[in-house]
């Protein structure tokens, strides 16, 4: 048999490590910390711990490294460093790589947390930052120097899903010596073909798809080998901000559905996307595997598919957001996405509801827009939920 195996194989197999006891689902190894046969052993691991050798589980940890070989297989990167958030995630793969003095072009069209990071935490020490309209090529390209140490956006932003084109920012970033970290959440590692596409990191949120069913914290940072582990491990490992066994092992069991998840959410939320679009009490829809939307072409080449997620204004402003949302019987409201179950989350009062009323409108958070992520249930039902809420706007 050939030793390349398709990708839901390796969905369900890759990076297993068995004990003694030659399980058939991966063990969870609950343990902070290891034991050497001697003095000499643990000298030489501190040294230079071998592929398959722990030190400490802040460090690594057998459980974790299941899900991290795993999630490279699957993103096509060389190696992982898996995270307690996905925030964890984002903070450690910037800080990691930025110190006082570099110069950062980012997306103007971020998760409110990211936006935190980038405006107040890399500012205060010392990092500059320079926001542009991540679909304006022309912004990207006047905007970075050839100081410029890395660029960063979402690759489909959160919540108005514009969409940024990977090879056209990364072709000018790398023309500078800059490196390209993406947010890949919304593309999902299942259509993702970012590294691909010039990334030289991705970042997840494994809370999100990965886990798919709402149970634990999570998150990710992909890359080379090198970058992974002379440039992340140190920061992450001494930082803190390990991923838990348990929490890896959820992980994996996620990984082995991720493929037929993701993949039935996205065409239903197409199905739901252009029903939608026939309601006279929306005003607007967005979603990438809409021709309607401004970067249809553009998502199509870069990952194939619409993703999993629809925004939409509803008529009447946040007040018929609110009855719309509080009439949903299937739908649930929660911040939250890429779950099994469809949520839907009203972003100008939640997730971005600390910027200032004129950024919202920038970045095309109005009174009545609406984030749904779709979920695993029917789709005829999700529809008929969402006609019957529009009839109490």
């Amino acid at each position: 048999m050939s030793k390349e195996k398709k990708t839901r194989t390796n969905l369900v197999h890759g990076g297993t490590r068995r004990s003694q006891y030659n399980e058939v689902s991966e063990a969870i190894f609950l343990t902070q910390g290891f034991v050497y046969e001697s003095a000499e052993a643990a000298q030489a691991r501190f040294l230079q711990a071998g592929p398959d050798e722990f030190i400490y589980a802040r460090y690594g940890n057998p459980t974790v490294a299941m899900f991290e070989e795993r999630i490279a297989m699957l993103e096509g990167a060389e190696d992982a460093f898996a995270t307690a958030s996905g925030m964890a995630a984002v903070s450690g793969a910037l800080m990691s790589m930025l110190r006082a003095g570099d110069h950062v072009v980012a997306a103007r069209a971020l998760f409110g947390s990211c936006l935190y990071v980038l405006e107040e935490v890399l500012t205060r020490f010392g990092v500059e930052v320079s926001f542009v309209d991540g679909t304006d090529l022309g912004a990207w390209s006047a905007a970075i120097r050839g100081d410029t140490r890395l660029v960063f956006f979402e690759t489909i932003s959160n919540p108005a899903l514009e969409v940024v084109d990977i090879a056209a920012v990364a072709a000018l970033a790398h023309a500078v010596g800059a490196k390209v970290v993406v947010d890949n959440v919304f593309a999902t590692p299942v259509f993702s073909r970012a590294m691909e596409q010039g990334a030289d990191v991705v970042i997840y949120s494994a809370t999100k798809h990965i886990d798919g069913q709402g149970r634990t914290l999570g998150g990710v940072i992909l890359g080379t080998r090198d970058h992974i582990r002379k440039v992340v491990e140190p920061y992450m490992k001494h930082t803190g901000a390990a991923m838990s066994p348990f929490n890896a092992w959820v992980m994996l069991k996620g990984l082995e559905t991720i493929s037929l998840r993701v993949r039935a959410q996205a065409r239903s939320a197409r199905k739901i996307a252009r029903a939608l679009e026939s309601s006279g009490k929306i005003t607007r829809v967005i979603y990438p595997g809409l021709p309607s939307h401004p970067q249809h072409a553009l998502v199509t080449r870069q990952m194939g598919k619409g993703g999993t997620v629809v925004a939409f204004e509803v008529a009447g402003g946040e007040a018929g957001a609110f009855r719309f949302l509080n009439a949903l019987e299937i739908i649930l409201i929660s911040n939250n996405l890429g779950d099994a179950k469809s949520i839907i989350t009203h972003p100008a009062t939640t997730t971005h509801q600390r910027l200032p009323d004129a950024q919202k409108a920038q970045l095309g958070i109005s009174p009545g827009l609406v984030r749904l992520s779709v979920g695993i249930e029917d789709s005829a039902d999700l529809i008929a939920d969402l006609h019957a809420a529009l009839d109490a706007v």
